[in-house]
Order: structure tokens, then sequence, then C-alpha cells
């Protein structure tokens, strides 16, 4: 591990953790050692291989996979805020899910988590007025990981979405701190 990565691992135990969990797996499941590698170990910090992993992800031939982490990492520099809220969503998975033993493994292909952070951003992206690219995520969120989080709902932090599939939070709908939902929840108006 570089020194960098290293000193900066011994502050952050979410990201240190992570790390050491996913040598593990690489070391355990050859056949993913290069998409653990490309994915965390490549990367020095928490935020950089979550807007690696998201872009891979959400990448497509309207945006690829470059232009969606640079977005990303935009949102990361400008809100070190969403670095926090990765951190205690991971924590609030970690501590709620019975079936989690690693951070890794909501991390790597939890859909609820990967949705819920992909939210954050197009949160931001709202927040900046750049309304065209939040809605471009908003959908693109939808069909990679069948959640649909407006980017004006207001998500607090520790929030969990266990399975995710079906989950829609309208436009109007606040979710506070430290909430656990699971798959088929419509948060919203009515429209009445």
């Amino acid at each position: 591990m570089p020194v960098i990565a290293e000193k900066f691992a011994t502050c952050d135990p979410v990201w240190s953790d992570l790390r050491e969990e996913a040598v593990r797996m690489a070391s355990a499941e050859p056949a993913l050692a290069s998409f653990v590698h490309a994915t965390i170990l490549n990367n020095e910090r928490l935020e950089e291989a979550l807007s690696y992993h998201l872009a891979q992800k959400l990448g497509n031939d309207d945006v690829g996979p470059m232009q969606v982490r640079f977005v990303f990492d935009q949102a990361f520099a400008d809100a070190p805020q969403l670095g926090e809220d990765v951190r205690a969503d991971l924590s609030a998975i970690f501590e709620r899910d019975p079936a989690v033993n690693t951070y890794v493994e909501p991390f790597l292909f939890f859909k609820g988590f990967n949705a819920l952070q992909s939210y954050r951003i197009t949160h931001w992206l709202w927040s900046k007025g750049r309304t065209a690219m939040a809605l471009h995520f908003q959908s693109r969120i939808s069909e990679v990981f069948g959640v649909d989080i407006h980017p004006a709902a207001r998500v607090g932090r520790g929030v969990m979405i266990d399975h995710g599939t079906g989950v829609v939070i309208g436009e109007t709908a606040i979710v506070e701190d430290d909430v656990s939902m699971l798959h088929g929840v419509t948060l919203g108006g009515t429209g009445k």
C-alpha cells in the first residue's frame, strides 16, 4: 500500500476496514481480483473508489464512465459531507443488516447502497442548478439499480435501503437520518 494511502487509511476506519476486506476478497476469489483492485485497491480514498465504481455502473453511450466519474469527483471535492454520508450509510448497513459481515459487500454489490450514493450526487447537481444532468442520472440510476429517487428529495445520513428494488422517493419526500427501508417502498405526494 502506498504511504499516502496507508497514512490516510489509519485515520479513516471505514476505508481501512473496507480495503483490508477487499484484499481478502481478491485473494479468496481470484476471478474477482481485477475488479476488486480496479474498484477499491487502486484508489487512495473511499470517495475515489466509489466514484470509479459508480461511473462504471452508470456510464453509457450518452455519458461515458470517464465523464460520469468527473462529475462525481467534482461533487465529492465541492461537498466533503458527501463522503461523511457515504461512511454513515455503510456503517448503518454493517450495523443493521444481519446478513452483512463486511463493508466491502454492500459497497460492491448492494444496489440499494449504490443507488443511494448515486442519488446523493444527483441532489448535489440539483442544488447547483444542474437539473438536466441530475435528471439524466436519476433516469440511469432507476434503469441500473431499480431505485428511483428524485434529485430534489432530501435524504439524511445513516440510511439503509435493503434490497432496493421498487423503491421510489418523490420530489417532496424527506427521509431523516438513521432510517431503514426495504424493497417496494414509495414515499412522496399522491398528486391529490
